[in-house]
């Protein structure tokens, strides 16, 4: 047989039993698995199964290698191997399974030459599970964890080179936030002024953008920018403390990691070595250190595949560039891409929607989702009076699916902004619907759990400051806050670790302090412990050591932390039944990169409440979206801002597409927000949805709601109506706010507490400040802001959007009705 003719029939017969092995696969998603050389890009619309591809992708690497995409026979293939795979190709069979594979395979991976990096825990979790059941206990040593896992395990194997310590710890938002508390204190800065959530943001920015607390005050110096330069200290000194405390916080994770990949030659050579296929799910949402980071992994061959949605790019508030998926074919000249766009979540009204919405964005590189579910329902539009009747409608509608069958957990709320989960609450609670509110108090975030995760993390870094404060007096000890201070003082000027005064107070001129070195020999105890035992048996040593569970009482309130801190040792077996490394310091980085996503619980029985932005990568059977008006969804901020906007629209996709059977869509004629009354015009997304995938009563089309609105008539829902009858007749009862409610079966009743204000009926005349005529460029007064000068004007139905720029307050965005009553021209 020629040469050719054996080589072209060796291929088929083996690109077709691969092929077979994922048949279960779409032919898109199939493309996807087998295109495994040289940079591929994956657009996977939502819900169309790119978890799916991404097993399967990695399944076909471990198995075979890169034979699906390669031309190259494998050495020593005979025509008796032609035979047999062309009869297995024929007649597959359990008996030639294993010497099909072996002929198949050309240069089968490693998992652990296979990174695959998500952004949540509970994505890797997933990725690592379902890889598990497939190919067995091998595939759990994929690199299957988020960005800050990967960097943090990269950190403490190869941190060294540039004076990383192994033995770091990591500090989350609310740790940062306290370090950044001290440094404005010392710096005499007014937190009013200098809100450290908005400083942090300031260096988060600096960090991504590689910018070094000393470039960027250099940077300060000559520009003409105050605020820059005390942000910059600020910078400098946070910094500082952390280095000190051998701690990173999580932007420093993914900086830090950049840092040693591009400075050390011989780490990146290794880990491009190392790692043969680096892949990147969500890519749509990497900032440019992780756009850094993932080229610098893949450098060694460009065998980098990323998955992603440009429609779904929806955290740039965090940094996220969209540019990075845009640009993919740019970075990569020779790169692939596959379009994943059949939905397996959806019904064709609601991806009809959410496929019109979008298109009205200019920025995106454009596909259609479609789907064999059917039709389905369209989607229903609710305009309640305001946002109680909002919030009945939506519980309204719950019940009645649970009386047709449904589980309570089928039903997801979704809202722009924490604040709208108010009355919401109250309606579930009034009406005995167990609940969940996404982004409440974590587990992790309750003080006790914090306070003995710092004994954890002292134990593993005694020279962090920040948490050896926190649990030197807790329980008390006798070492009182002048004390503290002294010592914090002492280890400052002589620019050591706190722990080391404590061990030896002589030293650093503290005189004879017994209650500081029993600490700081507890400590050093705790230490030995953990270095002899698995780490479920230290923490029992632990809390009996400290006396910290102890010290709790047995108050009600004492037996429920004392319940949480048990609950945390589940946590820890959980942990070392499933780590590639049960150390203490992999659990500590796993549990200070867990998410409010990572805690979600599937089986738990109950309607879920969140934002949108915490909704991507859900799906629920019956989706509510409300606020469905100008001023919330679009939000205020990006009306007017055509990038903002269509920031806005992608994540009004990424809501629509939560959906798989039904979707509802409220807006309330009032709203009460932050103590105000507003009446606010229709989304303009709205007017985006065809006519024929959207039911709008008559009563209910599009209109331009402004402070004159006048009650429209129309037809009362009869289902809404009616449960509205039977809650007025109903007692009401509520508990004390929880962010996780189920009904109790007995106990008193309540009536429900009275709003702030009540907005005037309508058709009621608005009390309401002569409007002011403005234009850009105009001077004014504002009682609050100080002097200013209009930047933009944007007309709004009945109203319109002012931006100003103030001497003292900056830039300012404000509705005129508003603004009216207390602006005037200067």
């Amino acid at each position: 047989m020629k040469n050719e003719e054996f080589k072209k029939r060796y291929l088929a017969a083996r690109r077709g039993i691969i092929a077979r092995d994922f048949s279960a696969l779409n032919d898109m998603q199939r493309q996807a698995v087998m295109a495994t050389e040289g940079p591929v890009l994956l657009l996977a619309g939502a819900g169309s199964g790119k978890t799916t591809v991404l097993i399967n992708r990695v399944a076909n690497l471990l198995r075979y290698g890169r034979a699906s995409d390669s031309d190259e026979l494998p050495a020593g293939a005979t025509e008796d191997d032609l035979s047999f795979l062309e009869g297995y190709l024929a007649a597959p069979s359990d008996a030639g399974r294993a010497r099909a594979v072996g002929l198949c395979a050309l240069e089968p991976v490693d998992p652990w030459r296979v990174i695959a990096i998500t952004f949540t825990n509970k994505a890797a979790d997933e990725l690592r599970a379902r890889l598990e059941k497939m190919l067995g206990a091998a595939a759990g040593d994929v690199w299957a964890m988020t960005f800050h896992s990967a960097c943090a395990r990269i950190l403490r194997r190869s941190g060294d080179a540039i004076g990383i310590p192994r033995s770091f710890t990591i500090y989350d938002t609310s740790d940062s936030a306290a370090v950044m508390k001290r440094v404005l204190k010392e710096l005499e800065l007014d937190e009013k002024m200098f809100p450290p959530k908005a400083i942090l943001a300031e260096i988060s920015r600096a960090k991504d953008a590689v910018i070094s607390p000393d470039a960027f005050m250099e940077a300060a110096e000559k520009g003409y920018d105050p605020r820059k330069k005390y942000i910059g200290r600020a910078y400098q000194e946070y910094a500082r403390r952390l280095r000190a405390a051998g701690a990173l916080d999580f932007d420093d994770l993914i900086l830090f990691t950049v840092k040693l990949l591009a400075e050390s030659k011989e780490t990146r050579e290794y880990y491009q070595r190392l790692f043969r296929y680096v892949l990147v799910d969500e890519y749509q949402d990497t900032n440019h250190l992780q756009y850094l980071l993932a080229g610098l992994l893949a450098g060694g061959n460009d065998n980098i595949c990323v998955v992603g949605d440009d429609d779904q790019s929806i955290y740039k508030f965090r940094g996220a560039t969209i540019e990075n998926i845009l640009s993919f074919e740019k970075r990569y000249a020779n790169a692939r891409t596959i379009k994943l766009e059949q939905n397996y979540r959806s019904t064709s009204h609601i991806l009809s929607a959410a496929n019109a919405v979008i298109k009205h964005n200019r920025e995106r590189k454009g596909k259609e989702l479609w789907t064999a579910l059917g039709e389905g329902e369209k989607l229903r539009l609710c305009v309640a009076e305001n946002d109680d009747e909002e919030a009945a409608f939506v519980a309204a509608r719950i019940l009645g699916g649970m009386a047709d069958g449904m589980k309570w957990s089928d039903f997801a709320v979704l809202y722009r902004m924490n604040a709208q989960s108010n009355r919401l609450e109250y309606a579930f609670k009034r009406n005995g619907i167990p609940y969940r509110v996404i982004g409440g108090t974590r587990f992790f975030d309750r003080a006790e759990i914090k306070d003995v995760m710092s004994y954890l993390c002292v134990v593993q870094n005694p020279e962090d400051d920040l948490r050896l404060i926190r649990i030197v007096n807790n329980p008390p000890r006798g070492i009182g806050a002048a004390t503290l201070e002294r010592v914090r003082a002492a280890a400052s000027a002589a620019k050591r670790p706190i722990i080391e005064a404590m061990r030896s107070p002589e030293s650093f001129g503290l005189g004879s302090a017994p209650r500081l070195a029993a600490f700081a020999a507890l400590i050093g105890d705790l230490r030995t412990a953990a270095a002899s035992m698995p780490l479920d048996e230290f923490y029992d040593v632990l809390l009996e050591k400290s006396g910290y569970l102890a010290s709790l009482g047995d108050s009600d309130e004492a037996l429920g932390r004392g319940e949480n801190i048990r609950e945390l040792r589940s946590n820890i077996v959980s942990f070392l039944g499933r780590a590639p490394e049960p150390t203490l310091a992999a659990f500590l980085d796993e549990t200070a990169l867990y998410t409010d996503i990572d805690g979600l619980d599937p089986g738990a029985d109950s309607a879920v409440m969140m934002t949108m932005h915490s909704a991507k990568g859900l799906e629920f059977p019956w989706v509510f979206i409300v606020g469905m008006e100008d001023g919330i969804f679009p939000s205020l901020r990006s009306i007017g801002e055509a990038e903002e906007m269509e920031e806005e629209r992608r994540l009004c996709y990424v809501a629509l597409t939560r959906a798989k059977k039904r979707l509802f869509l409220t807006a309330a004629r009032r709203r009460m927000l932050f103590g105000h009354t507003s009446s606010n015009a229709l989304s303009r997304f709205l007017d985006e949805i065809p006519p024929e995938d959207i039911d709008r009563p008559p009563a209910q089309r599009p209109a331009a709601v402004s402070y004159d609105f006048e009650r429209e008539s129309r037809e009362p829902d009869p289902e809404y109506m009616e449960h509205r009858r039977r809650e007025t007749e109903r007692e009401q009862h509520f508990a004390d706010r929880s962010r996780t409610y189920a009904p109790r079966e007995s106990g008193p009743v309540r009536s429900a507490p009275p709003r702030a204000s009540r907005p005037a009926p309508a058709g009621a005349p608005q009390q309401a400040a002569p409007l002011l005529s403005l234009a850009p460029g105009d001077a004014v007064a504002h009682t609050a802001f100080g002097r200013g000068v209009v930047k933009s004007v944007v007309p709004m139905p009945g109203d319109a959007l002012l931006t100003v720029t103030f001497e003292k307050a900056g830039e300012k965005r404000l509705m005129l009705r508003a603004a009216s009553a207390f602006m005037k021209k200067a």
